[in-house]
């Protein structure tokens, strides 16, 4: 299994993801709620999602460090202020929540079970292999810094 560690670009795996979602909102039957209490959830779930990668990325490129999630690496700081006070993994919430935005757009149950795969995918595969790298590089204080923050929210 650790052939698929840092393997597959969390954007690129969002968007396989959307593709599944979008297809099990194809064959399996809507949710019975009002259109438009779900699509404004939608919104404010894309705009969220948004927001977090946004500011995940700002904190990487004000920090200089690498935003390239298949080699950490090259990590050259530990980043922990801004949006990494909130969560280790501000990018990849700011992912599932646009997924979760897809699921409601779509009114599907579903196809959040879909965006919770993409939760223990990432776990798995993306965080844990990034941890290990950061944990060599950076020692007590990504040690530290995992003790005080969590991995997504």
């Amino acid at each position: 299994m650790q052939k698929l560690e840092l393997k597959i670009p969390p954007v690129l795996l969002t968007f396989l993801f959307s593709f599944l979602i979008w297809i099990i909102s194809m064959v399996t039957n809507d949710m019975n709620m009002n259109k438009w209490v779900l699509y404004l959830l939608s919104l404010f779930f894309f705009i969220g999602g948004s927001l977090f990668s946004i500011a995940g990325v700002i904190g990487f490129r004000n920090a200089k460090t690498t935003v390239n999630p298949l080699k950490p690496d090259n990590a050259s700081s530990l980043v922990d202020t801004g949006i990494y006070r909130i969560s280790r993994n501000p990018m990849y919430v700011g992912l599932f929540l646009l997924l979760i935005s897809l699921a409601l757009f779509l009114s599907n149950l579903y196809a959040f079970i879909a965006a919770l795969f993409f939760i223990l995918y990432m776990n798995k595969f993306q965080i844990a292999p990034e941890e290990r790298a950061l944990e060599k590089i950076f020692g007590t204080n990504y040690i530290d810094y995992k003790n005080r923050v969590r991995r997504w929210i």
